[in-house]
């Protein structure tokens, strides 16, 4: 009887120390995703400054552009600008943190005919008057965002490129498992870097600045769920809330016409990625 409650004992040792060595490794090795995200801004102050005009339009509302889901636009990777995508390469330099290069490709859009608070001075010229018909200069005036006044959006977009330092937790064990094959982490992370958006803007009738140009920066933090599957892949979303600014937006060809704004933002991602290491 001693030797079967033994034998027992020591099998079940065995077992705990087994389900302790299944423990998946992450020190030493890469990962990189491609996914997709939405966004959300708050409204923001824009600042507009040139030769002949420098004014501020307050409280201008902003939404995302998705597009509707294609095999070809979400999954062809000639498209990847397409759609709001996220994409970056990682290392675990520990068990538990990683260090990660990424680019969140945001798209940011002024919500047209909305009727905004206007400050500041627009050359005569233009014809540009406030909603009551009081011309230049403005103060505290009411005006409409039109097609003849301005159109104004980071649809290529608004591009995050930024640092990130995240944390993995291995929580699979709260759910019952306890394998390589399937893990569920909790991921927490914070970083910052260069925005480098492509706006496009069409201001008072000029022809715009068609190009990319670091504006400013952003910063974020991140919190989500990973789930590792087979161990050389996985599947995660982020919600990542930030605050871009941006003091250096190119407005039109004029190299003197400016703009400047700040906000906050909240992203949702999906993410589908792979690990590997290389050594």
């Amino acid at each position: 009887m001693k030797s079967t409650k033994l034998f027992l004992l020591v099998a079940i040792f065995s077992i705990a120390v087994k389900a302790q060595e299944v423990k998946l490794k992450n020190k030493g090795k890469m990962y990189a995703y491609w996914g997709w995200n939405r966004a959300a801004y708050s409204a923001s102050d824009i600042t507009f400054r040139g030769d002949d005009h420098n004014f501020t339009l307050k409280d201008v509302v902003a939404k995302d552009k998705q597009n509707k889901f294609s095999v070809n636009k979400f999954l062809n990777p000639v498209n990847i600008t397409i759609p709001q995508t996220n994409y970056g390469i990682g290392y675990f330099f520990h068990e538990k943190y990683s260090v990660f290069v990424g680019v969140d490709h945001m798209k940011y859009v002024t919500v047209q005919d909305q009727f905004l608070t206007i400050d500041g001075e627009i050359d005569p010229s233009f014809g540009i008057v406030a909603e009551d018909g009081t011309p230049s200069p403005f103060v505290d005036k009411g005006i409409r965002q039109t097609e003849d006044f301005l159109q104004f959006e980071h649809t290529d977009g608004l591009n995050y490129i930024h640092v990130s330092i995240n944390r993995f937790d291995d929580i699979s064990s709260s759910f019952g498992l306890n394998s390589e094959n399937f893990v569920i982490n909790l991921t927490e992370g914070i970083g910052a870097g260069p925005m480098l958006p492509k706006t496009n803007s069409t201001l008072l009738g000029k022809e715009r600045h068609d190009d990319f140009n670091i504006a400013g920066y952003g910063v974020h933090a991140q919190m989500g769920l990973n789930f590792v599957i087979y161990k050389y892949f996985f599947v995660q979303t982020d919600v990542r809330g930030g605050y871009i600014n941006m003091q250096n937006i190119r407005t039109t060809n004029n190299s003197s016409d400016r703009a400047s704004q700040d906000f906050t933002f909240l992203q949702g991602t999906i993410l589908i990625g792979g690990r590997f290491k290389i050594f």
